[in-house]
């Protein structure tokens, strides 16, 4: 018997900073998700599947209209026609209370009680699924309290979306730990909620397949959804398969590493770098990010007029089919260490003893916090949740660098004081 495990389908995810870019493939990648989906049911339906488990946030949250939950059913109806059972609960983006609309899905998806937990019984698969939907979308307890003991004789399955263990970068939404699933006899834990893959355990196992498509630079490389392989009741193989259609990289240069003198020599690196998050995509609409890092003399001319340097790698980026540059982020230095620069007593060295003071007083970066408030209460909350925070005051550390350097760019730079 083969079970197929994805979360984090995130269908029709509005697409967030794109738009602003002239020729952007914004089309492209507006619609995948729904490729992404239309791969994961190709999946189930190749390696004759009996069991999709979706794990949570199935949509990024209630829909603009009906066509979401239309094409979502349309493709649950080519499973059950294939006779592929579907169990799914909902998550934090989707929870119950945070959907106005409501669609009648196909006779084949069972999707989990979010009041208590609900266990389905699959008779003809020898399979149990326990589970719980989110009732709203912040859920702050350990859902798998309640949770059932196993069902004797039957491959028992939890489904949860979950933080577990509090993993980083991800809200705390249903708490527990892997020694509490474990604990519950189950023979497979499919989680959702954290986008990156992770097998956490083997015995049990307990894996989280990650998000099925990138929606952002954050979440590059290889997505998609987990195969799993039952003999006899034990779990016999597990593994990855890569369902995306759009595959979002990161294209580090460092200036200290590689011989960049300018602002020519370091489109040529980058652009290597480009060619190979293309080689990497396989196929796919590579997105691509290229970071500068490290001390060199080109950061003078990067710093200095970024935007220059960014057309000039998107020029690069589009001789290469398949291929889009998301943006260039400068964070690279000047040669010579700050603290030596901080010394001097012109201009430059007062500059960095002020910013360095900054960054270190925890007083001053909440003046810093107060002065942003206002634009920290216009942001959009897509941006909030993919990362963008102006409401801790630690967080302005990192810019606080990033204007450093700008500065320092444009001070000692061709042109500057020298």
């Amino acid at each position: 018997m083969k079970l197929v495990h994805a979360a984090d389908l995130h269908v029709d995810s509005p697409l967030v900073g794109l738009e602003r870019y002239e020729g952007a493939p914004t089309e492209r990648i507006r619609q995948a998700s729904r490729r992404a989906l239309e791969n994961l049911v190709a999946l189930c339906l190749a390696e004759r599947a009996s069991l999709l488990l979706l794990a949570g946030d199935v949509f990024d949250g209630d829909w603009r209209d009906y066509a979401t939950g239309l094409f979502f059913a349309r493709q649950m109806k080519l499973l059950g026609e294939a006779g592929v059972e579907v169990a799914m609960v909902r998550g934090n983006h989707d929870a119950a209370s945070h959907m106005s609309r409501a669609l009648e899905l196909p006779p084949n998806v069972h999707e989990l009680a979010s009041r208590s937990p609900e266990t389905r019984i699959f008779d003809e698969l020898g399979v149990a699924v326990h589970g719980q939907s989110f009732p709203g979308r912040s859920v702050d307890q350990d859902l798998t309290a309640r949770f059932p003991l196993p069902t004797p004789g039957l491959f028992n399955i939890g489904l949860l979306h979950t933080s577990l263990d509090g993993r980083e970068g991800h809200d705390c939404y249903a708490p527990t730990t892997s020694a509490t699933l474990a604990s519950k006899g189950y023979d497979y834990w499919a989680l959702g909620h954290v986008h990156a893959r992770e097998v956490v355990a083997r015995d049990p196992w307990i894996v989280f397949p990650g998000n099925l498509q990138g929606r952002h630079v954050r979440e590059a490389g290889p997505r998609g959804a987990t195969l799993v392989e039952v003999d006899a009741g034990r779990v016999v193989a597990v593994e990855a398969r890569t369902l995306d259609v759009v595959r979002f990289a990161v294209a580090s240069v460092d200036l200290g590493a590689a011989d960049v003198a300018s602002g020519h020599d370091f489109v040529d690196v980058a652009q290597a770098g480009l060619t190979a998050a293309h080689a990497a995509a396989e196929g796919r609409l590579c997105v691509v990010r290229v970071v500068v890092k490290g001390a060199g003399r080109a950061h003078a001319a990067l710093a200095g007029d970024p935007q220059r340097w960014e057309a000039e790698l998107r020029r690069a980026a589009n001789e290469l089919d398949g291929v889009w540059l998301e943006r260039l982020v400068v964070g690279s230095t000047l040669p010579g260490s700050a603290a030596e620069l901080a010394l001097r007593p012109d201009v430059v060295g007062q500059l960095l003893r002020a910013l360095g003071e900054a960054r270190a007083d925890p007083a001053r970066l909440a003046e810093l916090f107060d002065d942003f408030a206002e634009l920290r209460r216009k942001l959009p909350p897509e941006l909030r949740e993919r990362g963008f925070r102006l409401d801790v005051p630690e967080h302005l550390v990192e810019p606080l660098g990033d204007v450093e350097g700008l500065l320092l760019a444009r001070l000692l730079g061709p042109g500057g004081e020298g």
